[in-house]
């Protein structure tokens, strides 16, 4: 897979201003698509076994070695949590921090067995600002629900029960080859009603069946933190352009592609986000970032408004790091350093 001029450019600029002209060459945003998983099938199903059959409590024992095994043995991804931490919480962070962070992504982890199995008796929920996307899907609009590497994506899920809105239709957007082994697991013990319509992204087909998705009242959900990979053959409105912006202190890039889309189908997009309190406490949040629902025949507008929307973005998904900086599960070269 292999950046458009566009993107290549984008990122290349990015990477000169922080790193110079020898060490831009060497720039590959997309790493993290091709990176394998760090799983093994057997502890993934020993882990879902002890979660289903001793419970949560007992099953949250193993997270602190199992965070510690990850901190220790992930040297990558251990370098790229400690940039992180640096900008979100301060050069005060450390190996705790780390250790916080990654038991925090296992907790997670771990609760998307009990959200999938409708265990929402287990939580405590705060839902906020589900009120206008409701609207948006019982109109039969639907809408676009951005979020990002933070947090829970299933426990957004829990709005259908904690609201008591069973009508919502959810569908992610995702590229369903990075995470295989463990998303088959998760589908095999979920509930039909809680397993989530997936649409997969870098098909020629994805755009139309995410318009009669959207058209039947459906809301579409995609994480939009990572730089997608794409190919010339792809239409420009899913690979989109890389958006180079500020982003705790440091200048990153951003896709537009999901912003194209919700443009093209003149959709609002919403920022969401379950955010994970430790314990058994989760806030969910949904925030108005966007509406293209009126048609836009100036060019220099419509990309005015894209641009201003991945803005909202960024400026949105910072605020949530530095309120809840244990969150973040980009464990890859986010701002594209190591080529350094």
């Amino acid at each position: 897979m292999k950046h458009t001029d566009v993107e290549a450019h984008a990122v290349n600029e990015a990477a000169r201003a922080r790193m110079g002209q020898g060490a831009a060459e060497k720039v590959d945003g997309g790493d993290w698509a091709r990176a394998p998983e760090r799983s093994n099938m057997l502890a993934l199903r020993f882990i879902v076994f002890m979660a289903l059959v001793c419970g949560r409590h007992v099953t949250r024992l193993l997270l602190p070695p199992i965070a510690l095994y990850f901190l220790l043995f992930a040297p990558t991804q251990r370098r790229h949590i400690k940039r992180y931490l640096f900008r979100a919480i301060g050069p005060h962070a450390g190996w705790l921090d780390g250790f916080r962070l990654i038991h925090a992504f296992a907790s997670t982890v771990l609760d998307r067995v009990y959200f999938l199995r409708g265990r929402m008796d287990l939580f405590e929920l705060s839902v906020q600002g589900n009120e206008p996307l409701e609207a948006e899907a019982v109109a039969g609009r639907g809408a676009f629900m951005l979020g990002a590497h933070v947090g829970s994506f299933e426990v957004l899920g829990a709005c259908k029960q904690q609201t008591h809105q069973h009508h919502l239709r959810l569908a992610m957007l995702m590229f369903p080859d990075n995470a295989q082994r463990i998303t088959a697991i998760l589908n095999a013990i979920a509930l039909p009603e809680l397993r989530p319509h997936v649409i997969a992204l870098g098909r020629p087909h994805s755009m139309l069946a995410l318009r009669d998705w959207l058209d039947g009242g459906g809301l579409g959900g995609m994480l939009a933190d990572r730089t997608l990979p794409g190919s010339e053959d792809q239409p420009a409105s899913q690979r989109g352009n890389s958006i180079v912006l500020p982003f705790l202190g440091q200048p990153a890039a951003f896709n537009d592609g999901p912003f194209r889309l919700a443009a093209l189908l003149r959709r609002k997009v919403f920022f969401m986000a379950g955010l994970y309190r430790g314990g058994a406490r989760y806030d969910i949040q949904f925030d108005l970032l966007a509406d293209f629902g009126e048609r836009v025949t100036d060019a220099a507008e419509r990309e005015r408004r894209i641009r201003a929307a991945v803005e909202a973005y960024v400026a949105r998904l910072e605020t949530i790091c530095r309120a809840y900086p244990y969150n973040w599960f980009n464990f890859h070269d986010f701002w594209l350093e190591d080529a350094a």
